[in-house]
């Protein structure tokens, strides 16, 4: 029988209770195996089957480091609730080195930690991760994490390795923050002074000035062996990554609005970039902003609407004619999704609580085992809303979800601040848009005539009712159908290249977290 050990804390003490509670399998480990180079050397598997924990506040999982029989004896992590700097201590031990303000993993090694229950959200704290081993970080959400102004964590990195750091899985993970090195943050994800064997898989990174780097400068290039596949990035300025030295395998991932620059191969570096798919961007892939050159191998990939600046001394674009100036080999076998269905399949895939979904390899999707749900272990005294549902008990429409078709986009009247027209369309019910007001419209969009008979609005938690809606024909503006409320709303089938769901009136403001739309 494993022991769940549920840890809390309160006016700065820590109280532990060992329970003895039988866990099923998957909430011993990660969910899934690691894949990339996070496999190699090794391979990556965190804390295994060893004792699971409980955590709801950073300090609590800098406790349950501390309390490991030592530095190296395996632990999972089940992190649950709202992480900040405000519930985040330095606790002291000998198998941990911890600090206040910042999720410490220093010096350690054969840990998970991993999102169950309603999730996990790192709110302004980031993950530092230096001289330590065998870590997966899964199903979770760092969001804000600032390296200037109010509170500050992790020198503005989401997560942030550095210093002999080997075998690290961070798997459907949502990396954000809310601007650029100007608004105080820094990168979402990186890398400096010797970490090998990374892989970051099925994950979003957005909304950031900096995507994430291998190397601090062009003289730190003893990091590389990285592997990127399955995630988005969007609206990003660089960096997704900046490469300085060694070998990055970066392929089925869908960039979206890059502002600057995108792959950045500098210092020596070798990139393997495969059946990607590049979107409303500039200048994807290249040497940037230095005269050291880099290096890429090229193969499958998309690039739909991408710009290209000209050629100059400390600018090197790949494209227009993208082509491959090196050869890259990497040490695992892998299975490439056509870069055409890659939106779609990342859409479905990427980011945390969406059920931990991977690709088939074959533009299709298949789910893991579900991440431990809150049962498995006491009801906590603040415990987490329900998931969102959509307000109506008719079965959601089978077929493909027309909305995350490659090509289709979306638009609107108006979005409240920290919201987003993309939001109804990325998979992911927990991100949505909010009009300005309590009345506006949502449209989803494509480039050619798509018939449409049934749409399917989800309401995110917390989301105001909609006593009064139309559903519209976008481009002629004919009302389809008209009600109140939101779940599936069938109506005659329609060619059409946009379609609106206008809100006329809610109680409260309304959060639309997914607009799927389906053919029948």
């Amino acid at each position: 029988m494993r022991r769940a050990l549920a840890i809390s804390t309160g006016a700065g003490l820590v109280a532990a209770a060992a329970l003895a509670l039988p866990l099923a399998q998957a909430n011993a480990a990660a969910v899934g195996s690691a894949t990339g180079f996070a496999a190699a050397n090794g391979g990556t598997t965190g804390g295994g089957s060893g004792t699971t924990v409980r955590a709801s506040t950073g300090t609590a999982i800098h406790t349950a480091l501390c309390n490991r029989a030592s530095a190296s004896t395996p632990i999972t992590i089940e992190v649950e609730g709202t992480i900040t700097v405000g519930n985040t201590a330095k606790v002291s031990g000998d198998s941990c080195n911890t600090a206040a303000g910042v999720i410490e993993l220093k010096e350690i090694s054969n840990v998970t930690l991993i999102g169950v229950g309603g999730g996990a959200t790192f709110d302004q704290i980031g993950i530092h991760i230096r001289d330590s081993s065998n870590i997966i970080i899964q199903n979770v959400t760092v969001k804000n994490v600032k390296k200037s102004g109010s509170p500050t964590s992790n020198g503005g990195d989401a997560i942030g390795m550095e210093s002999t750091v080997r075998n690290v899985w961070v798997d459907h993970v949502t990396l954000e923050a809310s601007g650029g090195e100007s608004e105080g943050f820094d990168g979402l994800f990186d890398m400096k002074n010797d970490v090998e064997y990374v892989t970051l898989s099925y994950s979003i990174l957005r909304n950031s000035g900096r995507g994430g780097l291998i190397g601090s400068s062009e003289t730190d290039t003893g990091s590389g062996n990285i592997t990127f596949h399955h995630n988005k990035y969007e609206n990003i300025d660089s960096r997704t990554p900046l490469l300085r030295g060694g070998v990055a395998h970066i392929y089925n991932n869908h960039y979206f609005s890059l502002n600057e620059s995108g792959i950045n191969s500098r210092a020596g570096a070798k990139a393997r970039v495969d059946s990607n798919y590049f979107e409303d961007s500039k200048d994807v892939l290249g040497t940037f902003y230095t005269d050291q050159a880099g290096y890429w191998q090229v193969s499958g990939n998309i690039f739909d609407n991408v710009t290209w600046s000209a050629p100059g001394e400390d600018n090197n674009p790949a494209g227009p004619n993208v082509t491959s100036n090196t050869s890259v080999s990497v040490p695992y076998s892998f299975t490439l999704d056509n870069a055409s269905c890659v939106p779609s399949i990342v859409a479905l895939t990427a980011g945390a609580n969406k059920g931990i979904k991977t690709s088939t390899g074959t533009c299709s999707t298949t789910s893991q085992p579900s991440t431990p749900p809150s049962s498995s272990s006491p009801t906590p005294s603040n415990p987490t809303s329900p998931s969102p549902s959509t307000t109506t008990t008719t079965p959601p429409p089978s077929g493909t979800n027309l909305s995350l078709a490659s090509g289709a986009g979306a638009d609107g009247s108006s979005k409240a601040s920290g919201t987003s027209y993309g939001n109804v369309r990325d998979g992911n019910i927990a991100t949505y848009w909010s009009p300005s007001s309590t009345t506006g419209d949502i449209s989803i969009k494509w480039g050619s005539a798509t018939t449409v008979s049934r749409i399917n609005v989800r309401l995110a938690s917390g989301s105001g009712t909609v006593s009064s809606y139309q559903v519209l024909n976008g481009t002629t503006g004919a009302v389809l159908t008209s009600g109140s409320g939101s779940g599936v709303i069938s109506f005659p089938a329609t060619s059409l290249t946009k379609i609106t769901y206008r809100i006329n009136s809610a109680s409260g403001t309304p959060r639309v977290g997914e607009f799927e739309t389906y053919a029948n």
